[in-house]
Parts: C-alpha cells; sequence; structure tokens
C-alpha cells in the first residue's frame, strides 16, 4: 500500500512528517537555505512511491470574496479563472470556494478567490517535488483546514472566530456558517502561557474590530471566538480572556479535539500543526491551491493505482474461480471415489449371490454360442403384419375386389459358410431372411352389368396404390383378362360367362430392413 507523507512549510523551514493509521511521526526538517533545499531533494529521491500534500502556514495569503453569475461547468471555471487573474495576477497558486447562492431572483453565486502570493518563497520547494518525481495531490492553506476542524468537533455557530497556534505564530480565521470567509496570521512573540493568553485576548478583539471595520459583521453584533490550547493554558487564558457584549470565548482542550479528530499522538503544548496534518491526511479537502501541471504526478499515481486496483479486481476473480474448479474438482474426485466404492461392494455381493447359484451342466463357451444362435433365429423370424397393412391400405379405395387367399413366405438371403454349433466346420448355417414375399389371390366383381374395360380399370387402381410405397416390388402373376395383342376384349355382348368374377394373382414383395 502506498505511504501518505506530509509537508508542513512555515515561514522558515519544511517539516516533513509519515502519517499512517491516525498517527503522525516526524521524518526530518529543512530550513529554507541552499542546504536545507538539498536535504529536502534527497528525502525526495528516497521516497519517491509516497503520496505527497504540502500545507503552508504563511503570511503571504489573499482572500477576496466576488460575486458571479448562476453558471455552470466550463462557463463558470472561465469567470473564476478571469476574477482570480484580475486579483491576483501574478500568483501561480490560487483556488476557489463556494459560499453558496442568494436567494434573489438571479441566484448569484458568492465565491471566495484565496490565493498564496508569494510565488518567489513557494517556487524552490515546488521545484525540488516537481524534478523528483514523486505525486504531489494538493498544495493546501492552514486556513482551509480550520473548517473541517470545527465541523469534527460539531462546531456549527452563525458566525464564529477560530484563533489556533502554530510553530511560532497565531492562525485567526472568521467563518460563517462553517465556511470561511477571513483569515490571517500574526507572529507569536512570546510562546509562555500568560504570553499565548494575552495574545489570543488581543487578536480576538483585533479581528473582531477588522470585520466590523469592512462591515463584514456588525458593530453590536455577537460573535464568539473558539481558542484552541492545551490544558495547562486554559486557567490562564480563560483569566485573560473575558465575555464582552459582543465578544464571548470558547477554550477547546487541544487533547480533547484531538481525540475527537481521530489524532493517535496526542499533542503536549497549545501548537496545533500535528491536529491540522491529520485533518488532512484523513479527510483531505476538495480545494487546493495547485495546478493541474504541478499535479501530474498525482495523476500519473491515480491512473496507475486504477490500474493496479483492476488487475487486483481481475486476480481475485481469477483466484476465487481458481478456487470454485478446485472445489468442484475435490467434489468430482469425491463422488468417482464414492463411485469405486460403491462398484466395489455391488461386485463383491453380486459374486457372493453367484457363488450361491447351482453349477452350469455345460461350459460358458457352449453357453454363449446357444445363445448367439437363439439371437440368430430370433432374427431370422418375421410378420406379415407389414404386408398386411398395405394390402388394406390399397382396398380401401377398390370395394368390387374380395381376396380369396394369401400366401406369405420369407426369402431367404444367400447362404455364406459358419460353423454349427458343436463346432463342426464341414456344415454350413442356414441363411437369414433377405425379403418376405405374400402371393395374394383375388377376384373382381362389378356386377352383370360391367364391361372388361372396367375390369381392368378397378385392376390397375389396385395396382397404382400398392406400388405408391417404393418398398413394394409388384409383379402381376395372372391378369383377370388375357390383354396381350392379337386378342380382342370382349364388348356388352360378350358371353355370361365373360361376365363371371374375374381371378387374379399377385406377388408383393419386401425386402427386409429397407
Amino acid at each position: 500500500m502506498y505511504a501518505r507523507r506530509l509537508l508542513y512549510l512555515s515561514a522558515h523551514q519544511l517539516a516533513a512528517y509519515l502519517w499512517h493509521a491516525g498517527k503522525l511521526t516526524e521524518e526530518g526538517s529543512f530550513d529554507a537555505t541552499e542546504d536545507g533545499r538539498s536535504r529536502f531533494a534527497s528525502y525526495l529521491a528516497g521516497n519517491r512511491k509516497s503520496l505527497f500534500r504540502l500545507v503552508a502556514n504563511v503570511s503571504e495569503e489573499g482572500f477576496h470574496i466576488e460575486k458571479i453569475p448562476f453558471l455552470r461547468g466550463d462557463d463558470r471555471e472561465a469567470v473564476i479563472a478571469r476574477k482570480l487573474g484580475q486579483h491576483f495576477f501574478s500568483a501561480t497558486l490560487t483556488t476557489s470556494l463556494s459560499l453558496g447562492y442568494e436567494k434573489s431572483r438571479r441566484k448569484d453565486e458568492r465565491v471566495l478567490l484565496a490565493a498564496l502570493t508569494s510565488n518567489e518563497f513557494f517556487a524552490p520547494w515546488l521545484e525540488a517535488i516537481a524534478s523528483s518525481g514523486v505525486a504531489l495531490a494538493g498544495v493546501h492553506s492552514l486556513s482551509l483546514l480550520g473548517p473541517l476542524l470545527l465541523r469534527k468537533l460539531g462546531i456549527a455557530d452563525e458566525r464564529c472566530l477560530l484563533l489556533t497556534i502554530q510553530d511560532q505564530s497565531i492562525r485567526q480565521s472568521y467563518l460563517e456558517k462553517g465556511q470561511l470567509h477571513f483569515s490571517r496570521l500574526s507572529p507569536l512573540q512570546n510562546s509562555s502561557i500568560g504570553g499565548i493568553a494575552q495574545t489570543f485576548a488581543a487578536e480576538a478583539r483585533k479581528l473582531q474590530q477588522y470585520l466590523v471595520s469592512q462591515r463584514l459583521l456588525g458593530r453590536q453584533q455577537a460573535i464568539r471566538a473558539c481558542l484552541v490550547a492545551h490544558p495547562q493554558a486554559i486557567g490562564a487564558i480563560e483569566s485573560s480572556c473575558l465575555d464582552g457584549e459582543t465578544l464571548s470565548f470558547a477554550i477547546l482542550d487541544v487533547e480533547t479535539c484531538a481525540q475527537r479528530c481521530g489524532l493517535a499522538t496526542v499533542p503536549t503544548d497549545s501548537r496545533c500543526e500535528r491536529l491540522f496534518l491529520h485533518l488532512l491526511a484523513s479527510d483531505p479537502p476538495r480545494s487546493q491551491f495547485a495546478s493541474d501541471r504541478q499535479r501530474h504526478g498525482y495523476h500519473l499515481w491515480l491512473v496507475r493505482s486504477a490500474l493496479q486496483g483492476v488487475g487486483t479486481v481481475a486476480l481475485a476473480a481469477c483466484l476465487l474461480w481458481s478456487g470454485k474448479q478446485f472445489f468442484d474438482a475435490y467434489q468430482v474426485r469425491q463422488e468417482v471415489d464414492l463411485l469405486v466404492s460403491e462398484t466395489a461392494l455391488a461386485r463383491q455381493r453380486y459374486e457372493e449371490i453367484v457363488r450361491t447359484f447351482p453349477p452350469i451342466p455345460t461350459s460358458n463357451d457352449n453357453l454363449r454360442r446357444v445363445i448367439d444362435r437363439y439371437v440368430e433365429l430370433e432374427r431370422a423370424t418375421g410378420s406379415p403384419d407389414y404386408l398386411w397393412r398395405e394390402l388394406g391400405r390399397a382396398l380401401r379405395g377398390v370395394p368390387a375386389i374380395e381376396l380369396e387367399g394369401l400366401d406369405w413366405k420369407l426369402t431367404p438371403a444367400a447362404s455364406a459358410p459358419r460353423p454349427l454349433v458343436g463346432g463342426d466346420s464341414k456344415g454350413k448355417a442356414p441363411p437369414g431372411p433377405d425379403g418376405e414375399t405374400i402371393i395374394v389371390r383375388g377376384s373382381i366383381r362389378l356386377g352383370d352389368e360391367s364391361n372388361p374395360r372396367q375390369v381392368l380399370a378397378v385392376f390397375n387402381r389396385f395396382l397404382e396404390a400398392l406400388r405408391r410405397n417404393p418398398q413394394l416390388d409388384v409383379e402381376v402373376l395372372q391378369q383377370p383378362f388375357d390383354v396381350e395383342s392379337g386378342k380382342a376384349l370382349k364388348g356388352g355382348d360378350a358371353a355370361a360367362e365373360d361376365r363371371q368374377p374375374r381371378a387374379f394373382r399377385l406377388q408383393l414383395r419386401r425386402v427386409l430392413g429397407a
């Protein structure tokens, strides 16, 4: 997993911290000199795979509140960029925060424009970060972390002042409804407990008067100042910071604040650097001052992290699939083993049952040959059912035909040499049937008024019905009349004996298996 490192930049030096599981570990401090920057470059080279965030606590800050029209997307960004250029012309570290929309008809948006105005102060440190190739997630200001601290502590005053102490300076911020409107930094001349108490009281009243002069507060408007201090200094602060008509004080225990924010390393004095660094690492604000070019390494880190995440998900899916396949294979092996054991048990029981059978009076080979012969005989038998059904189908259309006899038989196939049952190679096994044949004898009765042409027409219709089945070979053995060439058919004046029922014979043959 990637390491999170925080850089705290003050007016005189830069301190580096490692943040892990709510615990801050200081890894070094670097003075604002050539030697200090060289050591800082070496520190960055040794931690190229870490994710860095820089937070600055300097007096060179600028804040301005602007109203812009109700816009969205690129149009809004263009207007804000133009406003930043107008108010902070040469600043490269700028940002903006939305303060909400007015309830008027136009719904204008109030935007806080902020900038770190000293480019010369930040340039050496940012150049060292850029040249090292580390991932810089953002450049933040300590003033922008004040609203996050109040939100963690559950303080939701309409208007309040937040005063904290960091590295021989006191940070004073003005917030409305939990949103920053103004912040400034003042030096802390006396860092003793009494000096801190007097500085808190004096700076709170100065900030109130400044806000009144800027018409950010009304002259008689009450406001509360939240002071963050160590428990040992609370008594002295209470005696120095007395409530007035428009200004009241609320003293916050820095140890309690650290516990409520989740900081494992409890501060030992009233300085709040570690508290703000922990808030930055655990819940970084969306607004920051670095440009996209300065965050190029961070964007590459995001792409790399996304690819690694996709690869991790794919690997996990493959492992799950392989695990499922392994489990299925294991179940199949278990089933195979169970079937093998059941087969062995069944074979054992079969052998036990077979041993109880009486002995067979012949050998297994002779018994096998007898069974094979029985199968051949069974296959050689046949039934005239098929031919009878075909005759019935053909007779439906010719009711004048009466059947007088049917002779059915099987037609043997060509004989082939085959040993007999007794093993005598001299004999031949009777061939199996190749087809079946039926001789049909019948007569045609049309009545006294019929003539030979009508009789032949009925007979031919009967033949056509039989020949529709391609499996039947139909052969006429006897015609109802002798229709050879040279002989004439008799007409209606024929003799009485010619009007008798005319007999015929047919032979139907079908190849078995066709």
